[in-house]
């Protein structure tokens, strides 16, 4: 069930990954991708969201009219396992409920390209989704990006540091864009019809 917002209420959607050109393509970084390619569909260029450890823009998403939401996109500065502190001093700053919040991360257990949209829950060991959770409440909507399981003995942490491969760089764009559709569809038409479009 959708969680009851204010229609006045701006949507934040923070992208998470870590700072610095050296993750910038890594698996763990493909919140990052996204938010780009949202800041990009709206005409904004990120900046320093005041005194908040991250990088912001300022827009709006959907058609004009009832539907056209006003929206913050984040992208933390603070490393993946300190993402709860800026995008919570935002939420503050912003005046944003924490239903009106969109976490978009990687996710181990799904496989590659395949999108999974809900609202709240526990972390699954993500320490962005942890942080967020311990700074706020876990009643936040996330939507998970597969980037599948390591390979052999492959231990996590190398796993989610990595780029994604040459194969899965050959399908990344299409993917990220259809995240990217997923957020707009989530904070314009809610939870459900979100689910049902892009639930793989």
């Amino acid at each position: 069930m959708d969680v009851t917002t204010d229609p006045s209420a701006p949507w934040l959607i923070a992208g998470l990954g870590n700072p610095g050109p050296e993750y910038a393509m890594n698996r763990h970084n493909v919140g990052f991708m996204v938010a780009d390619l949202l800041a990009e569909r709206i005409g904004g260029k990120f900046k320093r969201g005041g005194k908040a450890q991250a990088q912001v823009v300022e827009g709006r998403i959907g058609p004009p009219g009832p539907l056209n939401r006003r929206v913050v996109l984040v992208k933390p500065m603070s490393f993946m396992n300190l993402s709860g502190g800026p995008v919570n001093a935002l939420r503050d700053f912003y005046k944003v409920p924490v239903g009106n919040i969109v976490a978009v991360h990687d996710e181990l257990d799904i496989d590659y390209g395949v999108l999974r949209l809900k609202l709240g829950g526990g972390d699954n060991g993500h320490n962005g989704l942890k942080s967020m959770t311990k700074a706020m409440s876990s009643e936040y909507h996330r939507v998970r990006f597969g980037i599948g399981r390591p390979p052999g003995r492959m231990p996590v942490a190398d796993f989610v540091l990595k780029d994604f491969s040459s194969a899965e760089r050959k399908e990344l764009d299409y993917f990220v864009d259809r995240a990217a559709d997923a957020v707009e569809c989530l904070v314009i038409e809610g939870l459900e019809r979100a689910q049902s479009t892009y639930n793989s």
